[in-house]
């Protein structure tokens, strides 16, 4: 895998696992579902409630590393988040193609996934740098993002939460002019 690729799958994991509800239980289970392929075979998909707080631990401690304002803080979130990994470097074969796997053979889904995506997110800001990550700047939208402009500007999740603040921008501009001019039809 490519793990130092902007839009590496792990980077991508992470970025997913970090934008779920982790006060939702039925969430976590979604999540583990829909990326069961990043688990070996025959792991056990049905979490304790312990298992739940801990995923849902990590998934608030990538969302504090996009969220940090410094680079101190970013090492130290980031320091943080490997130190509740375990990595154990192998390489399998297990869906036919060689590859890394940074989790220990047999580990339960939580060292699975806490492993794969400390290293993950680790090594996108080693390699591409801290600014990298993101939180949408949208009112309504909290989601973390990986800022993959070519002059690190990106400042939201997508393009429909970069649509809707720039409608509401102008909106307000509009009601703020004299006369309170309104908003052309079509902008409704």
């Amino acid at each position: 895998m490519d793990y130092e690729a902007y839009t590496s799958p792990s980077t991508e994991l992470a970025i997913d696992l970090a934008n779920i509800d982790p006060s939702e239980p039925a969430a976590i289970d979604a999540f583990l579902a829909a990326h069961h392929e990043w688990l070996a075979p025959r792991t056990r998909l049905t979490l304790r409630p312990a298992e739940r707080e801990e995923i849902a631990a990590v998934a608030a401690m990538i969302r504090a590393v996009a969220a940090a304002t410094d680079e101190e803080s970013v090492i130290e979130r980031l320091n943080a988040l490997l130190a509740k990994s375990s990595p154990h470097p192998r390489v399998t074969n297990h869906d036919g193609r060689l590859h890394v796997h940074y989790s220990r053979d047999r580990a339960n889904a939580v060292e699975q996934l806490t492993t794969t995506v400390a290293v993950g997110i680790t090594l996108l800001v080693t390699a591409h740098g801290w600014k990298r990550l993101g939180i949408c700047s949208a009112g309504d939208c909290q989601d973390v993002y990986v800022d993959t402009s070519r002059n690190q500007t990106r400042r939201f999740c997508s393009g429909t939460c970069s649509s809707r603040s720039s409608v509401a921008a102008y909106r307000a501009r509009q009601r703020e002019r004299p006369g309170g001019a309104q908003p052309p039809p079509w902008l409704g």
